[in-house]
């Protein structure tokens, strides 16, 4: 049993702090990193580089819809070709700052609405898709286990990266329920890093309404942003190392 395990990271901006990216990064395999676009101000992004460089953590670029204000929560229904050059503008500034913080980018996740968006809706999922062949088609392309984004990756030659969310609830048909709902967020460590060893032992969590879905995954997220989220990422990886797994990136050496 090999597992990753990340987290959003790099989504403070000036004087608003948000997380604890520093905890977080002795924790986690992979960190998702804003890329300026729904949170993150470049002198944020670039620390946040530097520390997963020096603590052996793997990069993405979370890209996302270019809205601070709503935090890349609101959908946006943007062209294909605005959104595709949104996305390559996104992974290359992050990159840059990887490279000046020792470090580059190996994967790309999108954030928020971008990425709920993608996993139902083909159009949007192929601009995505396109933004990372045009960039670098080496790079894995992560997102929502079983979504229409992975399928769209898959057929482009990309390598795909299936992800389950520790700290959110599921719907019976495996989609993340939605922030609106009540719920939809979960805060309880031990629960959720029961939840955790189950899926990846057993490939299946319980939905709302109890029932089991199966998820296949090989990472799993801990959002960054929530709150006791170092406490939750702890109890996760301990959890699941207790359960025989190794935990370790998905994606190259960084």
């Amino acid at each position: 049993m090999r597992i990753d395990l990340n987290s959003d990271l790099g989504e403070s901006y000036g004087q608003w702090r948000l997380g604890d990216d520093e905890a977080m990064l002795d924790i986690v395999t992979s960190a998702n990193v804003a890329c300026g676009f729904h949170a993150g101000d470049a002198l944020t992004l670039q620390e946040t580089c530097r520390i997963a460089a020096e603590r052996g953590v793997v990069v993405g670029a979370q890209v996302g819809y270019n809205h601070l204000a709503g935090f890349g929560r609101w959908h946006i229904d943007m062209p294909s070709p605005e959104l595709t050059a949104d996305v390559i503008y996104q992974i290359g500034a992050l990159d840059g700052l990887c490279r000046v913080a020792g470090t580059r980018v190996s994967y790309v996740k999108p954030h928020g609405a971008l990425y709920n968006t993608a996993a139902v809706d083909r159009r949007q999922a192929e601009a995505v898709v396109e933004a990372v062949l045009a960039y670098d088609a080496g790079l894995p392309l992560m997102g929502l286990s079983g979504s229409v984004l992975l399928d769209a990756a898959r057929e482009a030659g990309l390598r795909t990266v299936a992800e389950a969310f520790a700290d959110r609830a599921y719907t019976p048909e495996g989609r993340l329920v939605s922030r609106r709902e009540p719920g939809a967020v979960l805060h309880e460590p031990d629960l959720v890093a029961e939840r955790m060893v189950r899926l990846v032992t057993e490939g299946r969590v319980e939905a709302v309404d109890g029932t089991d879905v199966e998820v296949r995954a090989d990472s799993v997220c801990v959002h960054g942003d929530s709150p006791g989220a170092v406490a939750m990422a702890r109890a996760v990886r301990e959890s699941l190392e207790r359960a025989g797994a190794v935990i370790a990136p998905f994606a190259g050496d960084v």
